[in-house]
């Protein structure tokens, strides 16, 4: 199919498109790339529900996931920021070259935080980054303000994050399970890339306000509970996704978009 024509389509398309660009991956991770498409086609709507497609755009630690790939596919000009250091990084080295750079997506190796690029003051539309904060071990209040003079004023800034106290956490917690990441990640890997701090939506609101955002807004979703590894709480999910979106704070993963200050 022709990927850049299939994107014009509709919101549908976009998953149409996702699915196609996972089918690049090595056999091992097509699987989860495409169980992964809907959360991916929702991230790439915060974007096209309030920017056109022609933008351009910085992941911010988005590894080798689908987003910055997908929003190449659509005909963003796509820029990936990672140092690539996770586990899969170093069993699927060859995906940035396979499968985002083919697909024109600006592929940039650094530590992020403790040596982040640089770009030209207001060359950016907008600046996302998912489900990768959390795993910081250092401030990113500085990386932050600099990503704010690469956005161009009226510029958008995603960040989605999972909720260190949602609705699932807040019932098993005084039960004794709450752990954020396993023994073996943390105890048993000669480096920790689990989660050092999950976010609340107060804490959203403080680095909102503290980078001068407008426009603020906050939505709920519960992705983590379609991929949780218990059964009973992969069904909890699908009965409860859509009443929880209601109250975000209640939610498995938020999201914070806000406009830079026209």
């Amino acid at each position: 199919m022709n990927i850049q024509a299939a994107s014009k389509q509709s919101d549908q398309s976009i998953e149409v498109v996702l699915r196609s660009v996972a089918e690049r991956y090595p056999s091992g991770l097509v699987d989860g790339q495409i169980r992964d498409v809907p959360r991916i086609a929702f991230n790439i709507r915060l974007v096209t529900s309030r920017l056109s497609e022609d933008v351009a755009i910085c992941d911010l630690g988005g590894g080798i996931g689908l987003f910055s790939a997908g929003c190449a596919a659509i005909g963003m000009r796509s820029i990936l920021v990672d140092d690539f250091s996770d586990s899969v990084n170093f069993k699927h080295a060859s995906v940035p070259d396979t499968v985002h750079r083919p697909l024109g997506v600006n592929v940039v190796s650094c530590d992020v935080v403790a040596a982040p690029p640089q770009f030209a003051a207001g060359s950016l539309d907008v600046i996302t980054s998912f489900d990768s904060m959390e795993h910081w071990h250092h401030s990113p209040k500085a990386l932050f303000h600099q990503a704010m003079t690469w956005l161009r004023p009226g510029g958008l800034l995603v960040l989605g994050v999972p909720n260190c106290v949602n609705l699932r956490k807040r019932l098993t917690v005084p039960l004794g399970r709450g752990k954020w990441s396993s023994m073996d990640d943390w105890y048993e890997q000669k480096s920790f890339r689990g989660h050092v701090r999950e976010p609340d939506i107060g804490d959203l609101r403080y680095i909102a306000n503290d980078l001068g955002l407008k426009n603020i807004e906050f939505v709920g979703r519960n992705w983590l509970g379609y991929y949780h590894r218990s059964s009973a709480v992969r069904l909890a999910t699908r009965v409860m996704d859509i009443p929880l979106r209601v109250f975000p704070s209640l939610c498995a993963d938020l999201y914070l978009i806000g406009t830079k200050n026209a």
